[in-house]
């Protein structure tokens, strides 16, 4: 992200869930992303509590669960198609699972199968320095978010403790496709201009390509969309899913760059 940032680009995170429909589609959509325009990916793992999450994304998650699918699944199918890739890999999960595993081997576990990144939605900054320290021990970066109801000075705080980016909410509430991005994100990327260089994602809400646009001219280093992919890629067979994830990468990725 900071490269691109060098040369004035703006980065496209497309969001997927894994398992939905399939492990073996995930696999495949991944790769379909990466050749697409994403300059990185994140990756969903289902959960039964998802309370960042909006209607499609739970439903996505819903469906994988009952599939079968399960962390240890998730990254058995990363570490085989992680060296395929160019685009980094973010996961994101709740806290529940990390704490579960034990949170050092859950950091050297996704390191191992390949990812780069994580966003944990519920994790809160009091809890966050023994996070960083085993993600900073495996190499992971650990993100964090910033929501539009945040104190300026806890902004400030989360800023500095954010490794990688920091992934800026555009609305109040879940994730899901809105028509329209509150004109209170640019006051929040200009707010998170004087505390932080580091990069700024933009994510929650993003559906269309003339809103990546309107990011991007705002600012944003990176644009982060969830919901508008998780739906075409359910819809209909697994193959039209994956040509309709294709069109739509290329299209928010021409709109960032124009």
């Amino acid at each position: 992200m900071e490269a691109l940032r060098d040369r004035g680009q703006c980065a496209l995170i497309p969001f997927i869930t894994a398992g939905d429909p399939d492990l073996q589609t995930t696999a495949k959509a991944l790769q379909v992303l990466d050749r697409s325009g994403a300059d990185l990916i994140e990756l969903g793992v289902p959960y039964s509590d998802p309370l960042a999450d909006g209607p499609v994304i739970q439903a996505a998650a819903t469906r994988a669960l009952q599939h079968g699918t399960r962390l240890d699944q998730v990254l058995e199918m990363l570490r085989d198609v992680s060296p395929t890739l160019k685009s980094p890999i973010v996961l994101f999960t709740y806290y529940n699972p990390i704490l579960n595993r034990g949170i050092d081997k859950f950091f050297q576990d996704i390191a191992a199968a390949g990812a780069r990144g994580l966003v944990v939605p519920d994790l809160p900054l009091e809890e966050v320095e023994k996070v960083l320290d085993a993600a900073t021990a495996a190499g992971v970066e650990v993100t964090l978010l910033v929501a539009p109801t945040t104190p300026k000075e806890r902004i400030a705080s989360i800023a500095s403790k954010s490794q990688g980016f920091i992934y800026l909410v555009s609305v109040t509430g879940v994730t899901g496709m809105r028509t329209q991005i509150q004109s209170r994100v640019q006051e929040l990327i200009t707010d998170l201009r004087g505390v932080t260089d580091k990069p700024i994602g933009v994510g929650f809400g993003v559906s269309e390509a003339s809103q990546a646009r309107q990011l991007t001219a705002w600012g944003a280093d990176a644009v982060i969309v969830g919901s508008a992919f998780v739906k075409r890629l359910a819809e209909g067979s697994p193959e039209q899913g994956l040509q309709a994830i294709e069109t739509f990468c290329r299209a928010l990725k021409a709109a960032i760059l124009e």
